[in-house]
């Protein structure tokens, strides 16, 4: 599901729940009752019962009072890290990362239909799993050694220590187990497999180009492929893959496809439509098995795939998008899917609806209210009405609660009915365990509307209601930001605000990593912005006086340090 909630990437920026506020980056899964053929473990260890000490873990995304059954080892240092690969090694046993948050949409989906199924639990013995919390105290610093950023990221290392895969957070459970199986039967790492591939060797088994398609390009961090690389490297290994098996070929297509269009309404002149690839893609959807083993690719970037196979106004684009309506359709229904599944289908509808319409941005498609709102379909208004209710009226568990409703409100506000969504939000907060989020997607409504006012006070609230050191960092910078897009003037709350996010980043340990890192910097940046030409020299002069002790605290690296100076002086990095 979309959204965006960390912050995402072709990552998952390209999802609805994570495009919602640019919070957090977040992905999907979905659930399925289908048997599963996935190959068993061979190594003899899969076997074994597990020696790892069990950990219950009250869900790391969840306000669930049951535990989900997983023997986690809870990692927030590197010793504690190390501890579990030496585990690892004496088992011979993979290792299994999840890195997640309380508060991450995608990641209680992944609670809500993953980590508590009997199968998954069952099979998590034959790993040792590895939970990281980014709240934890030192987390941030572990995710900057791994490499992961984005809300979830579940990475599978070998018994020795190597990074295997990436394993994709949006796919229903059933195949995610097949893929993750997959993985810890590879015989060698995903970076080797992809070099072989891009250099064009023929010793490629259909297992490796099975490893490739279903690699977690989202939450890769550049480790594979550079970000500027992505697109044409999806668009090679699409071409090379061998047809059969089918649905390998074709996920490499569509994400080569999604990938030609991770950025729409840029000034880049877009590629021409590929009509290949549209008749590929059309006739997939008409084929209803075929499109189903596709549904976290058809649902989450049906726009991008449009696009990329079609220009505006032109019978290639009304007939794409007739297409992608009916299979659209046919997912919203499938009850074999999760709630949070077909409600992404039906958002997807949403923006296909939308697809040209110009934003206040001038980018189609664009996050900004647009200037000139789409009128929607009744029908489809009615649906997106009745789906939001339903699963307010239904959902019980906090996990998909936290996944599927903050999806609901999205939905409702993409469809127009900004109200709605407020209501829907509203009711609930109590209900909640994360209900800062919930807040900051009232700020964003309101910033939509045009009220200020109301943004501005949604988004203090979401910000002193926010748990853990990373995400009190995290929304405390969009909140700075927020008043000083919209309240510049209001300089002694600005200074306030800075002041108490430098004075809880001061305890923080790894207040420069990651996205903790990223969250000062994004203040720095804004100040910068805010004080050009020193409209406000005497209080970025108090407040430079403040980043003093942030800056000089013993613990700090040289790096450290520098990068500190640096968020009111100059361009501001994170130190890692």
């Amino acid at each position: 599901m979309k959204p965006a909630h960390s912050t995402s990437t072709f990552v998952i920026a390209a999802l609805p729940l994570a495009a919602l506020l640019a919070l957090g980056a977040c992905s999907k899964t979905a659930e399925s009752d289908r048997p599963t053929t996935a190959p068993v473990v061979t190594t003899a260890a899969a076997a074994a019962p597990s020696t790892t000490p069990v950990i219950t873990l009250a869900s790391p995304a969840s306000g669930d009072s049951r535990v989900d059954g997983i023997a986690w080892r809870n990692a927030a240092t590197d010793a504690e890290v190390d501890g579990a690969f030496a585990s690892a090694r004496a088992e011979n046993k993979p290792v299994f990362m999840y890195w997640g948050a309380k508060w991450c949409p995608p990641c209680n989906q992944v609670k809500a239909t993953l980590f508590n199924r009997q199968d998954f639990i069952e099979r998590t013995r034959a790993f040792v799993p590895v939970y990281v919390d980014g709240d934890s105290p030192g987390a941030q610093k572990i995710g900057a050694r791994f490499h992961v950023s984005g809300y979830p990221t579940m990475v599978l290392f070998n018994p020795a220590g190597q990074e295997v895969t990436r394993l994709p957070g949006e796919v229903e459970p059933v195949r995610y187990t097949q893929v993750m199986t997959l993985g810890m039967n590879a015989a060698r790492p995903v970076k080797a497999v992809l070099a072989d591939a891009l250099a064009g060797k023929a010793a490629l088994t259909p297992n490796d180009w099975r490893l490739l398609a279903f690699y977690s390009f989202d939450t890769d961090q550049q480790q594979i492929v550079a970000k500027d690389d992505l697109p044409a490297t999806l668009a090679r290994l699409a071409a090379a893959c061998p047809a059969d098996p089918p649905d390998t070929a074709m996920r490499l297509r569509l994400k080569a496809l999604a990938a030609r269009d991770a950025n729409p309404g840029t000034s880049k002149k877009p590629a021409a439509p590929d009509e290949a690839g549209r008749t590929a893609v059309i006739t997939l959807l008409g084929d209803v098995n075929a499109s189903r083993e596709q549904t976290d690719m058809i649902t989450n970037y049906a726009a991008r795939l449009v696009r990329a196979v079609s220009a505006p106004g032109t019978r290639g684009r009304s007939d794409a998008i007739a297409v992608f309506d009916i299979a659209l359709r046919r997912l919203e229904a499938d009850t074999t899917l999760s709630r949070a599944d077909r409600m992404q289908a039906l958002i997807a509808q949403v923006d296909l609806a939308r697809i040209d319409e110009p934003a206040e941005d001038g980018k189609p498609g664009g996050t900004a209210k647009p200037a000139k709102a789409t009128k929607l379909d009744p029908v489809l208004l009615a649906d997106v009405r009745e789906q939001a209710a339903r699963a307010d009226r239904e959902i019980t568990a906090g996990s998909e609660r936290q996944a599927v409703i903050t999806a609901a409100a999205y939905l409702l506000e993409h469809a127009g009915l900004g109200a709605e969504s407020d209501v829907l939000l509203k009711a609930n907060l109590a209900k909640s365990h994360s209900p800062y989020y919930l807040m900051s997607e009232l700020a964003g409504n309101a910033k939509k509307r045009g009220d200020k006012a109301e943004a501005l006070d949604w988004s203090r609230q979401a910000f002193e209601n926010s748990e853990g050191p990373a995400t009190r960092l995290q929304w405390g910078s969009s909140y700075i930001a927020a008043l000083v897009d919209l309240a510049p003037a209001d300089e002694a709350t600005i200074e306030s605000a800075t002041a108490q996010l430098w004075s809880e980043a001061e305890k923080q340990p790894d207040a420069f990593y990651q996205r903790s890192g990223r969250s000062l910097e994004k203040v720095g940046t804004k100040l910068q912005a805010w004080n050009k030409g020193g409209a406000h020299a005497a209080a970025m002069k108090r407040l430079q006086t403040k980043l003093a002790s942030l800056c000089a605290a013993p613990a700090r690296s040289s790096s450290e340090r520098s990068t500190c100076e640096a968020l009111l002086s100059g361009p501001a990095k994170p130190s890692a």
